[in-house]
């Protein structure tokens, strides 16, 4: 088997996914059966319904909106009560019987009474409060068994706030709400927990979820990362800057930066440590690159769905502004990989032991056009889920083109599932965030904060972006990116906004932090997961992660004071210009933070480097002017250094050949 053979297989074994519930039984149809594997099959049906279900509304149009988002509710918390056990790591006990009959019975009853629920909102009877307690209650178990208990604890405290308001000190009182109009604002209507969170969850989320599982399944991410092997992996830093290339293309189907990790970096992490790189460089790189997955357009995280929402723009016009900076992100995460490999004069992986990129353009570029379909689609006008839908069809038949890529009736069966069982950690996020939003919305809290925050800082607006950087990275280390978002989304977002940050630039700003909190301590759950494929200290892979993935913490503050990078604000040429000194001062931060340009840099140097980046992306003509003459002594001073050196090199193998 040549070299090139293995590493594609080594690709294989990475892109496959574990083997649905429905096939393993299938496969083993000729045992006994049990109540295990019985309750193993309803689990399996149940997930493969819920997308299904998905899928069909998606093409043929959706319920009432409550009946839709409460069918899919029920529908994920069923299917997470039975996935996920009371204790982790215990058997299916008592509890969770207890837990599945009230979910069973709380089901029948919304299902069945949603239009007089509907019909009765602002004065719901005792049977409705009854329900409305019983749901409030899953949803918070849900998120417990999914997101753990600091998510829970974060939807249960909003839940007090709202009761108790009056005993909750200085600005942050308010005179505390009834129990009775807390239910009803957070069950019967849309403005609690199935306010946007979970119209989003409902509708295009969990469908962009599933065409993910479909595009994996038929080869899409071995497609991916191949494409980024064969077009990086032979040069300067290879093995690495594969990885985040490879990490950016995978993020196009799932928007998730620990699923990017799994994907992706069971192959890039040792290979990057069999040539030469530490292994904590090796999965600090890998958490970067993962992590940028969330930001990267088209598909991004749950996160920008809901922001379209919020904003009242289209998504895909959402996706085109973000577009600019998460090249960005990723331009100084490769350029800080080159540098570090240029220091310590690492080469690429030799070409004949890589994927040859015009074959698998040839052989596999087709699986890229569901991305180009969705893409095309939303353009043209159609909504995120018709998009979604027709894209998930194309999946299924483009796979047929090749029998290595053609999908069966197990596969789809199979993507069915997987789509779902990503989804649930999710959903339940999204039902606990609408319990914030519902408490926000009934409470006048957002005002509230956002006032606090602007007294706090003093009207200076740097002061201001720092306050909402750290409370949306604190938010985002124990909750799904999407919690952390909602609750910046209606609490630091508007006091940006106040300020005169730009709408979509603030809603950016607080995106992004919560999308890096993936890396920092101390829940930096990517970088862990990087690190556990690693074996490198998490604590120490987090912080390396850091420094890697800094211009994704400098980015965020470049938009917020210059919307030009978000394409708000100004016409084509000052677009132009602000991207262009972006790109420079990437260079210019990458060299810094590595100290390594043409040659080593010593500390006055990176200073200087570090100058000239921040100057470049200063809005203002006088910022780029200054910004770029120090770059370019820089550049010059380093390049003369080179220069004399080579020629010292040469006049000294010259005059060793002489002697000899």
């Amino acid at each position: 088997m040549s070299a090139n053979e293995a590493n594609r297989n080594k690709i294989d074994t990475m892109i496959e996914e574990k083997s649905a519930y429905v096939e393993e039984i299938w496969k083993n149809r000729g045992e006994r059966w049990n109540f295990s594997r019985f309750l193993v099959l309803i689990i399996s049906l149940l997930a493969i319904g819920l997308s299904i279900f998905h899928i069909y509304t998606a093409g043929f149009g959706t319920l009432p909106s409550w009946q839709q988002r409460s069918i899919h509710v029920l529908w994920a918390m069923l299917l997470i009560f039975l996935l996920f056990p009371f204790r982790k790591g215990k058997s299916f006990g008592i509890f969770d019987i207890l837990v599945v009959l009230l979910t069973l019975v709380t089901s029948f009853y919304m299902i069945t009474e949603a239009e007089p629920i509907q019909s009765r909102q602002g004065n719901i009877n005792g049977t409705d409060i009854l329900f409305g307690t019983s749901f409030i209650f899953l949803v918070l178990e849900a998120t417990r068994r999914t997101n753990g208990i600091l998510m829970a604890s974060v939807g249960i405290f909003f839940l007090v706030y709202t009761l108790f308001g009056q005993y909750f000190p200085g600005a942050l009182a308010h005179p505390g709400i009834r129990y009775e109009k807390m239910v009803d604002h957070m069950f019967s209507g849309t403005l609690g927990i199935f306010s946007a969170p979970i119209y989003v969850s409902s509708t295009v989320l969990i469908l962009f979820v599933i065409f993910g599982a479909f595009l994996i399944r038929s080869g899409g991410g071995q497609f991916f990362t191949d494409a980024a092997f064969g077009l990086l992996g032979n040069k300067t830093g290879g093995p690495a800057l594969s990885s985040i290339g490879s990490s950016a293309l995978v993020a196009t189907i799932t928007g998730n930066g620990a699923a990017n990790a799994a994907i992706t970096g069971s192959f890039t992490i040792p290979l990057m440590k069999k040539l030469g790189y530490h292994k904590r460089f090796s999965a600090a790189v890998e958490a970067v690159a993962s992590q940028g997955g969330q930001i990267m357009p088209p598909i991004m995280g749950a996160s920008v769905f809901i922001m379209a929402e919020t904003i009242g723009i289209p998504y895909i016009q959402l996706a085109l502004f973000a577009l600019i900076p998460a090249v960005i992100y990723f331009f100084i995460a490769g350029m800080v990989v080159y540098y570090h490999a240029k220091r310590l004069k690492m080469t690429g992986i030799p070409s004949e032991q890589l994927p040859d990129l015009k074959k698998v353009l040839l052989k596999q570029g087709y699986l890229f056009l569901p991305i180009i379909i969705i893409i095309a689609l939303m353009i043209y006008g159609y909504s995120p889920m018709k998009a979604g839908f027709y894209a998930t069809v194309a999946t299924i038949i483009l796979s047929w083109v090749r029998k290595a890529t053609r999908m069966s009736l197990l596969d789809i069966l199979a993507a069915l599932e997987n789509g779902t069982r990503n989804a649930l950690t999710v959903v339940a996020a999204c039902a606990t965030a609408g319990i914030i939003v519902g408490a926000v919305s009934l409470t006048g809290l957002g005002i509230t904060f956002s006032r606090f925050v602007i007294d706090v800082a003093g009207q200076n607006l740097l002061l201001l972006l720092f306050l909402v950087a750290v409370a949306s990275i604190i938010m985002g280390m124990g909750m799904p990116t999407v919690s952390a978002y909602v609750i910046l989304a209606v609490l630091g977002a508007p006091a940006l906004i106040d300020m005169g940050v730009n709408v979509v630039a603030a809603h950016m700003f607080v995106f992004y932090f919560g999308v890096l909190s993936g890396l920092t301590p101390p829940v930096a759950i990517t970088a862990y997961t990087t690190a556990g494929i690693a074996g490198s200290d998490p604590l120490k892979t987090a912080f390396y992660a850091i420094k890697i993935g800094l211009g994704g913490f400098f980015v965020p503050f470049i938009f917020a004071y210059n919307p030009v990078l978000l394409m708000q604000g100004g016409d084509l040429a000052e677009i132009a210009v602000a991207v262009g000194s972006a790109f420079i001062s990437c260079i210019f931060f990458a060299a810094a933070l590595e100290g390594y340009l043409f040659g080593e840099l010593e500390v006055l140097k990176r200073v200087f480097s570090m100058g000239a980046a921040v100057l470049l992306v200063t809005p203002g003509f006088l910022g780029d002017i200054l910004g770029l003459a120090l770059a370019m002594e820089l550049f010059l001073w380093q390049w003369r250094i080179r220069k004399l050196n080579s020629e010292k090199e040469t006049q000294f193998i010259g005059k060793r050949k002489v002697e000899s």
